[in-house]
């Protein structure tokens, strides 16, 4: 038995992850909604993540602030919020392209008396205030990405302070001393949390598929097939990308495929969130930047989203037959990259963006519940590329960051 358990100890995390994919798809299929037992293990992979996040980005961020100047943490800041306002304008734009060229939802008609009733988006201001929490206790109890991260920079740039002061220099080494070794016993815990993902993925995937079945994917399968055209085109871009910026796509991959595929599963980017870091630990990038990149890219960087919002705008149109001009493309994208910033990055959150989205374009709300009922598939692969979104910006931003270094010192 104990032969057993280092065997899986020390197989790679791909392959169990792979493995348990394939069980859990197999299962799912074998017996169906019979898989709801499964729901525990599932459940506790979130809770675990969800569990290690807080004290990741707080003990990440505040070391990072402590290895690099201040003054680099605004200019890092500024080109990740470029990076990711751009991207997330060329995800719609490429979805509003692909769809165009398929035509999902042609001559479909499917009957539903749902209807699904769109929240208030928060807007963009909202969502700037809620950076700076009113309580740091609540911040960090309701998971307030952003507050997080800004009680984090505050404290780290406080701690920076007192280790360059004369008078309390020691003192501000001890207090960094301390957080350096929290900071590296989170990663211990989380190494163990990673052994337990495989079995989380199978748990999840299987109850997945066992309850969604194949009638929904065959049904609106041609919805769900172009929105992964898109999605492996952006994947094409961020390539194209990565080598524009003399990265080496195939080791990027290589760290980020477990990130994704947890991303894939769980459908959330906030949750996935503890991979990502580690993926990003792992890539050799710095710390400075990775600690507060991907937290803020969870919460408003999603590619995946917004190339979902393209799809399902013209899947709509089609199933409603409604025309889209050109004007109403150019307004999906500036909506939909609005909308898609502040987004939860949680399952479920896609539809109600998507909703929200549509009242202000205009198109008609009964798609909504046609496009809900394959909210799970859909919501898979946008999370994916969200995730992967995230992590192509840190490592390019970390490339420029090299770049600048060196000219610095020349």
């Amino acid at each position: 038995m104990s032969r057993l358990f280092k065997g899986y100890v020390n197989a790679s995390l791909i392959l169990k992850i792979t493995v348990a994919l394939i069980v859990g798809i197999t299962v799912g299929l074998i017996f169906g909604e019979q898989t709801s037992v499964l729901a525990p293990l599932g459940d506790l992979l979130m809770r675990l993540l969800k569990f290690i996040i807080i004290p990741l980005i707080f003990f990440t961020l505040i070391v990072g602030v402590n290895q690099t100047r201040v003054g680099n943490l605004g200019r890092m800041g500024g080109k990740m919020f470029l990076y990711y306002v751009a991207t997330s304008a060329l995800a719609i734009t490429v979805g509003l392209l692909v769809a165009s060229l398929f035509d999902p939802g042609s001559g479909l008609s499917v009957d539903t008396n749902e209807t699904i009733e769109a929240n208030e988006h928060p807007g963009v201001a909202s969502v700037l205030l809620n950076i700076i929490p009113t309580n740091i206790v609540t911040a960090f109890s309701e998971m307030n990405l952003l507050g997080i991260i800004f009680t984090s920079l505050v404290f780290g740039i406080a701690i920076s302070a007192l280790r360059n002061s004369e008078e309390h220099g020691e003192l501000g080494e001890n207090v960094y001393k301390l957080f350096n070794g929290l900071n590296e016993a989170t990663f211990k815990v989380m190494n163990v949390i990673l052994q337990y993902i495989p079995i989380g993925i199978f748990a999840i995937i299987a109850q997945t598929v066992g309850n969604q079945g194949l009638d929904t994917i065959l049904s609106l399968g041609n919805m769900v097939l172009v929105l992964y055209v898109a999605i492996l085109v952006q994947i094409v871009l961020y390539t194209i990308l990565m080598v524009v910026f003399k990265m080496s796509p195939k080791e990027f991959f290589s760290q980020a495929r477990t990130p994704m595929i947890t991303a894939f599963v769980t459908q959330s980017s906030s949750g996935t969130l503890p991979v990502t870091l580690n993926a990003a630990n792992r890539l050799g990038l710095s710390k400075s930047l990775y600690g507060f990149s991907l937290p803020l890219g969870a919460t408003i960087n999603m590619d995946g989203a917004a190339i979902r919002i393209a799809v399902s705008a013209v899947f709509a149109a089609n199933y409603t037959d409604t025309t889209l001009g050109f004007t109403g493309m150019l307004m999906i994208v500036i909506v939909g990259t609005l909308a898609s910033i502040g987004t939860a990055g949680v399952p479920g959150a896609g539809i109600v963006m998507i909703a929200t989205v549509f009242t202000q374009v205009g198109l008609p709300m009964e798609a909504v519940a046609v496009l809900a009922s394959i909210d799970v598939l859909v919501g898979m692969g946008a999370t994916a590329l969200n995730v992967t979104g995230d992590l192509v910006g840190t490592s390019i931003i970390n490339q420029t960051e090299k770049k600048h270094e060196s000219e610095a010192s020349a």
